[in-house]
């Protein structure tokens, strides 16, 4: 599972600290797994030789130079060693066979690794602030998922999720199929089109499945997508 660094009071020092919520933990746990955390440092993709899946957590938005654009005056401030270190990552996953689930961030990582772009501000594109209505604050969304995707497999045709993003894919990217959309036509899961056969599980959602402890599914889906290497 992947990090970020973030100021926090660490004891009685306030400090730069690695940080993931515990939900993750939780939730991984949950499902069957052992969680591991990778702090945002580009030599964390030599662990990824010693693991059997990759969780791309979410967090704050990926720099927009990423995908060749401007950035929008509503984008967060970018964090280029998370950028950095989660694109290293992902791609000795790719390059390995290993799962991987994007959660949120990490869904939109996926989608810009493999060439696409991203809405900076959701709200401009589909007219209200549903799927992330104030800072901390999560909201339940309606998906519904095409039941042949891995996602759709794992969850069935229509979940109802829990939701934090003001941004979301724009222009997706070769090699990735989405699977997955909100009622106002938000892409809310995406997959690898199956072509390569080492991408058996590469999934992103735009939903934050850790905050749901009643629904363990999609990240037993992952865990149960770990083959013998």
């Amino acid at each position: 599972m992947t990090a970020a660094v973030e100021r926090s009071r660490y004891g009685v020092w306030e400090r730069d600290a690695v940080l993931l919520a515990r939900t993750y933990v939780d939730i991984v746990l949950a499902a069957g797994g052992v969680p591991v955390v990778l702090p945002p440092v580009v030599e964390s993709a030599h662990a990824v030789d010693r693991v059997d899946a990759v969780l791309l957590s979410g967090g704050r938005d990926v720099a927009p130079e990423r995908y060749a654009a401007d950035p929008h005056p509503a984008a967060g401030l970018p964090h280029p060693d998370r950028d950095a270190s989660e694109l290293a990552v992902l791609d000795r996953a790719l390059a390995l066979g290993v799962p991987v689930l994007g959660v949120c961030r990490g869904a939109q990582l996926l989608n810009v690794a493999f060439g696409g772009t991203l809405h900076q501000h959701l709200p401009d594109v589909v007219g209200h602030d549903g799927h992330n209505p104030s800072p901390g604050v999560f909201n339940d969304v309606d998906v519904r998922l095409d039941p042949a995707s891995r996602v759709g497999a794992a969850v069935g045709p229509h979940v109802r999720v829990r939701c934090h993003h003001h941004q979301a894919v724009d222009r997706l990217a070769p090699g990735l199929v989405a699977t997955g959309w909100a009622d106002d036509g938000t892409v809310e899961a995406v997959e690898t089109d199956g072509k390569d056969p080492r991408h058996l599980f590469v999934v992103g959602v735009q939903w934050h499945p850790e905050e749901d402890a009643t629904d363990i599914r999609l990240v037993r889906a992952l865990v149960d997508a770990v083959q013998p290497r």
